[in-house]
């Protein structure tokens, strides 16, 4: 008879946040699949839990991958772990959930913490729609490409950012978001120092760039999605900003054109742009 992998959610922060079931599972489980098993085995002599383990990654050693589809075949029971949070929430696991799921294998889910989800719940935008999309691109204009492709989504949007590229990610939002839009950062949750940044994309990208301690730990970036659309036609938009370009400076023309429609500021300023040429 097939094993079961159990898909087990550890603390993101606080070792206070690990349920109980989660703790019955390991204790119970014949192997442990970590991301890292150095980072896990730290967390598994706190809970006093001795199991072999082995490290597991999506684009990992087919050995290893070997080993867990091996202890299933056997009838073993394997919890896979990443270092903190849900697994295959921008970590490791989905391919071997698809994987060992063809095999017939049983899967169950152990919920427990999730950085995304506790930001979420606790920024003060809209939850009844988002989008999680993991860690932009590092290069910026890959990640300039990435935000002007969310820039109309209606739906919160929902980031993992690096704390040695925040500055530079919550510069490229703002260019591609709007400098207005509403925003969160939530920074080392459920830890000593968590902190959540609310107001403008500009002001908290001016908030942290004045206080380096805001460059620091896990960030969770939250983006409000982009407003209905009017449904204001092309040639009404174009009419408009004619007549703000005759009275104001190019940005603050499309800006104001951008709230009067609908549109997108950043396309009504090339087109102002081709407009004055």
């Amino acid at each position: 008879m097939a094993g079961e992998l159990y898909v087990v959610a550890t603390p993101i922060g606080n070792l206070g946040d690990m349920v109980p079931r989660a703790v019955e599972v390991l204790h119970a489980a014949d192997l442990i699949a970590a991301e890292d098993t150095r980072h896990s085995g730290r967390l598994l002599k706190h809970l006093g839990i001795e199991k072999p383990m082995v490290a597991y990654h999506d684009y990992g050693e087919q050995r290893q991958v070997g080993r867990i589809i091996q202890a299933l075949e056997q009838g073993q029971k394997v919890a896979l772990i990443s270092d903190a949070g849900t697994p295959l929430i921008s970590d490791p696991g989905y391919r071997l959930v698809r994987d060992v799921r063809q095999r017939g294998v049983k899967v169950i889910p152990v919920p427990g913490p999730c950085a995304a989800i506790a930001a979420l719940s606790a920024s003060g935008l809209p939850s009844d729609r988002f989008s999680f999309e993991g860690f932009p691109p590092a290069k910026s204009v890959a990640r300039l490409k990435k935000f002007a492709a969310l820039a109309d989504d209606g739906r919160t949007l929902i980031f993992y950012e690096s704390p040695h590229r925040i500055l530079e990610s919550l510069a490229d939002m703002s260019q591609a978001f709007g400098g207005d839009r509403e925003a969160v950062m939530a920074r080392e949750l459920t830890k000593a120092f968590e902190t959540f940044l609310v107001g403008t994309l500009d002001e908290i990208c001016q908030m942290v760039r004045e206080d380096a301690n805001q460059q620091r730990g896990e960030i969770v970036m939250l983006v409000r999605g982009a407003p209905e659309s009017l449904s204001v036609s092309d040639e009404e938009q174009q009419r408009i900003l004619k007549v703000l370009m005759e009275e104001l400076p190019l940005k603050q023309a499309a800006a104001l054109a951008a709230k009067i429609t609908g549109g997108q500021k950043n396309a009504l300023y090339q087109l102002a742009l081709s407009i004055k040429s």
